[in-house]
C-alpha cells in the first residue's frame, strides 16, 4: 500500500468520499453526513488528508484530520478531529484503516495538536473495536451530530 497526501477535493479523495456517504445511507438511512466541511479544512497546516493505494494504483481507503479549537460545537483549542475514515469494501480486514489512523495520529501530533477526536455512529461496531483497541476513550459529545442519539465520540490525547 502506498499512503499519499492529496487534496479533500481530489478526484480519487471525492470518489472514496461518494462510497462513504452511500455506506452512511445505508447503515443510518439518511443522506449521509451532513456535517459542513471545507477542503482548506484539511490544508496543512490546518490538517491533511491521506489516501491509500493499492498495487494497481486504485484508491481504497481515506482519512484525514482538521483543526479544531474551543468552539460552540464542544471541542477544546488543540483538538484534531478525524473525518471520513473509509476502506473500501474489498480491502477491509487488512489493517488500512490501523495505518491511516496511525499516519493521522503522528502528522496532527506533528502538528502541535494535543487531542485526536472523533465522531462515529451505533450503525459503525467496526469502527468503535477500531478507535476503542487503538486507545481511544468516550468522550463528551461534539460536533454537528452530538445532540442525536446514535452518536458516538472518542478522544485521545496525542
Amino acid at each position: 500500500m502506498n499512503i499519499r497526501r492529496v487534496s479533500y477535493d481530489h478526484p480519487d479523495a471525492v470518489k472514496l468520499n461518494d462510497e462513504v456517504q452511500a455506506e452512511y445511507h445505508v447503515r443510518y438511512g439518511d443522506g449521509g453526513d451532513a456535517t459542513p466541511m471545507d477542503p482548506a479544512d484539511f490544508r496543512p497546516p490546518n490538517g491533511v488528508y491521506l489516501l491509500a493505494y493499492d498495487e494497481n494504483d486504485t484508491p481504497v481507503a481515506s482519512g484525514g484530520w482538521r483543526v479544531q479549537n474551543t468552539n460552540g460545537e464542544g471541542n477544546r483549542d488543540g483538538d484534531a478531529e478525524l473525518k471520513r475514515m473509509y476502506v473500501a469494501e474489498g480491502m477491509r480486514g487488512r489493517g488500512l484503516a490501523r495505518r491511516i489512523l496511525a499516519a493521522l495520529e503522528e502528522d496532527a501530533r506533528a502538528a502541535g495538536r494535543l487531542r485526536m477526536v472523533l465522531e462515529t455512529g451505533t450503525q459503525q461496531p467496526e469502527a468503535v473495536a477500531l478507535y476503542t483497541s487503538s486507545g481511544y476513550e468516550p468522550c463528551e459529545k461534539f460536533g454537528y451530530y452530538r445532540f442525536h442519539d446514535s452518536s458516538l465520540c472518542y478522544a485521545k490525547p496525542l
